[in-house]
């Protein structure tokens, strides 16, 4: 019984609610979020969704008027030894309405020693998963041909 409890201490969880089959995104402007502890998280996120073939774009405030998709970055890091990726939250829209969500919560992972590690390689399978059934634009496969 006492393991049970110890072990339950140890839980990292991730939510991820995907996009619908088909949803054609070309472009995702990702909300610049000055509260995050760590001032790379932002630019990551931008640089994973280009690796997954979108186009993407940091705004301030508030999306540019003629953002149909947009996507807010929440997280939280705590210490433990060392600095660990303790909470991360995206929600992605589509004009102003949530169509995907993905979450990584180490918030019960105590003495689970996976919370430790790159947050580049937690957060780029929750992106993939979020997006797996978007339609993406079509890459440029031209190397300087007309």
């Amino acid at each position: 019984m006492l393991c049970v409890a110890l072990l339950s201490g140890c839980t990292i969880t991730e939510h991820v609610r995907p996009v619908t089959r088909g949803t054609e995104i070309k472009k995702i402007y990702v909300q610049n979020n000055h509260e995050l502890h760590m001032k790379g998280l932002v630019p990551e996120v931008v640089s994973q969704l280009e690796l997954l073939g979108y186009q993407a774009e940091t705004y301030e405030a508030k999306p540019p008027a003629d953002a149909k998709y947009f996507m807010t970055v929440t997280a939280n890091w705590r210490w433990d030894m060392a600095m660990y990726l303790f909470y991360f939250r995206v929600m992605l829209f589509e004009d102003g309405r949530a169509i995907g969500t993905a979450e990584y919560d180490a918030r019960r992972g105590g003495g689970n020693v996976s919370k430790f590690g790159p947050t580049a390689e937690k957060i780029r399978p929750l992106l993939e998963q979020m997006l797996h059934d978007a339609t993406r634009p079509p890459r440029s496969t031209s190397l300087g041909q007309p």
